[in-house]
């Protein structure tokens, strides 16, 4: 399990962009499974929307490549590099995540070639997927 301080040593990510808050499981350069807790007291629900807080979609998305990154950047030879996000493919995104909501984040990394690769993502709340699609990335 790796709590905040540890996903700092990780990430380079910081507030308000840091999308994860505990990793459960690291399978090294194969799958991660975390969560991040929805406030309503996050920076982006100051405009989307004013009345009607809803976390934006490509912020899930972002939260799953988070989850990637840890998952690759957790391999030895990755240590200290970072991870890019550079291309989603068939994200389906079908229920929206309100303040007071855990976003469960789970990725499998399912093609990897030097620093290239290519993940599958789900993301849920109470058990329902809220979003899924592939994820690919470049380490630097």
């Amino acid at each position: 399990m790796l709590g905040a301080k540890e996903i700092k040593e990780i990430l380079p990510h910081r507030y308000p962009f840091l999308m994860i808050d505990r990793v459960e499981e690291v399978e090294e350069g194969k799958r991660a499974k975390g969560f991040k807790n929805i406030s309503i007291n996050e920076e982006f629900f100051n405009g989307h929307f004013p009345d009607y807080p809803v976390m934006p979609g490509v912020l899930i998305l972002e939260a799953l490549a988070q989850m990637g990154a840890i998952c690759i950047l957790s391999k030895e030879e990755f240590k200290g590099k970072i991870g890019f996000l550079v291309g989603a493919d068939k994200v389906r995104w079908k229920q929206q995540v309100m303040p007071g909501d855990r976003l469960d984040l789970e990725i499998e990394i399912t093609k990897l070639r030097g620093s290239i690769g290519v993940g599958t993502g789900y993301a849920s709340v109470d058990g329902k997927v809220v979003c899924q699609g592939e994820i690919m990335f470049a380490i630097g």
